[in-house]
Parts: C-alpha cells; structure tokens; sequence
C-alpha cells in the first residue's frame, strides 16, 4: 500500500533553526521506511544549507513516535529492517554532522526512542512516555537500543526495558541523564526552538566539532577520544570564527560567526 506522499512537515528556517514534524498522525508517527527516507532526504538537504545551522525534529501531542511500522515488518519480515534504502537512511541521520534537538511528547517507544537517540539533545515533557516493547512481539530492538541505552543509563534499567517492555517515564530517565529537560508538554517544543536558536548563534564549525567529540566518547577510548577532541580544537582555530569571537570577547561585543 503506497503511503502519503508528504510524512514531514517543515517549517521555514528562523534563526537559522529547522523545524521537522513527524507528520504519520493516524499511524501515531510509526517509522516507516518512507518516513525514514523523507527524514534522511531533508537532513541530507540540510546539510550543505549554510542557513540551518540547528535542527529540531517532534511529533504532535500524542507521539513523537510510537516506533518501526509493525504492520511493514509483519508483511517483509527482517527485510522490513535490514533493506539498503532504509539502513541508508538510518545512517544519514546518525551522520548528520550538525545538533539536533528532539522534542518528545506522548509516547516514544521502540524504534521511536532509538530515532530519538540519534538526536544530540532530548527535551521531553513530563508525562511522556519511553520504552523498548519490542519483546512483547516476539523481537527485540534492532536499530540501536541495546547499545546506546547501556551506554547512557547503564545495563540493569537497560535490561528491565529490553526484557520486560514495559515502559518508562520521563522523570526516571532524566534523573539517569538521558533526557536534558523534561518540562510540561505544551512547552517542549518552544524549549526546544529556543535551545536550538542559541546553539544556531554560535560558531557552526566548532558546534559541528564539539558533537563529533562527544559523541567519540561512545565509540572510543578515553585517550583516542582525547585525540579526538585535540585535533578537533585544532581545527576551530584554524577558522575566521575563532577569530572573530576571541575578538568579540575582548571588544565586549556580540561575535558575529560564519561559519568559516
């Protein structure tokens, strides 16, 4: 069955800040591959855009995403998962070089939680809803949460949502730091564009450095993550922004960055 053309609904760039919004509303933003696709095509786009410079991806009130599109993965199977243009996809998002902030309401869950690990910063309202249920259909998550939910919030609470499928509130994740701030819903998105227009007036190179050593942190050694964040240091000062906002500092001014 062919699915709506337009699963993503875009707001015009403002402060140098990208709006995306899961729009799958019957299907409470189930990530289907063509969804996937219509993500990783806009952040592909986004990414040579000199005038994005921060991107905040949501869903509506009910769901950021319920997760991966069952009724797919019943019809294909693994194949519903493993094929190239999805697993292409996942990864240009993953790769997606510059911040990315998501904005979690209602329910996040399974594929949708592990969509919203790919973002750099989480703000989440305080009665959302996070889990990994992929057990109670006979599976278990495919596109990263057994990785990445160790890693932040350690393997005991990993393993009690992996195993059980039962849910987690948004309090108890970010007292284990996976979440940056929870706050009422009706607020989570502005948070969310505010953060993201701040982070959209720094300098665009070193906000692109600095996630690329942090997130070195997950894959490396502390040494080689060291070296990671020297050589990225480095190069920030080899750019016209290290220049101009060291001078700004000094002239007591705003800095005016470019990103070059």
């Amino acid at each position: 069955m062919t699915e709506p053309a337009k699963l993503i609904a875009t707001s015009p760039v403002d402060a140098g800040v990208l709006l995306l919004r899961l729009d799958r509303l019957a299907q409470r933003n189930a990530l289907s591959g063509e969804l996937l696709r219509q993500v990783a095509a806009l952040l592909v786009a986004a990414e040579t855009d000199p005038a994005i410079r921060c991107v905040v991806v949501t869903g509506d009130a009910r769901a950021f995403s319920a997760g991966a599109d069952i009724k797919e993965m019943q019809r294909d199977g693994f194949h519903a998962i493993s094929h190239h243009a999805r697993q292409s996809a996942w990864h240009a998002i993953e790769h997606f070089s510059k911040p990315i902030i998501a904005a979690v309401r209602g329910l996040c869950l399974g594929g949708g939680l592990e969509f919203a690990m790919l973002a750099d910063i989480i703000i989440a309202a305080d009665d959302a809803v996070f889990g990994q249920p992929e057990i109670t259909i006979g599976i278990l998550p495919g596109d990263g949460a057994t990785q990445r939910l160790t890693r932040v919030i350690g393997k005991s609470l990993t393993m009690k949502m992996v195993l059980t499928g039962e849910p987690v509130s948004a309090a108890e994740l970010l007292q284990r730091g996976l979440i940056a701030e929870m706050l009422p819903a009706e607020l989570v998105v502005e948070r969310a564009l505010v953060l993201a227009r701040l982070i959209a007036r720094r300098a665009p190179v070193a906000a692109r450095l600095a996630k690329e050593a942090v997130l070195a942190a997950y894959e490396t050694s502390l040494s080689a993550g060291l070296d990671v964040e020297r050589r990225a240091v480095r190069l920030a000062f080899h750019t016209e922004d290290q220049k101009e906002g060291m001078a700004a500092f000094v002239e007591k001014r705003a800095a005016i960055f470019t990103g070059r």
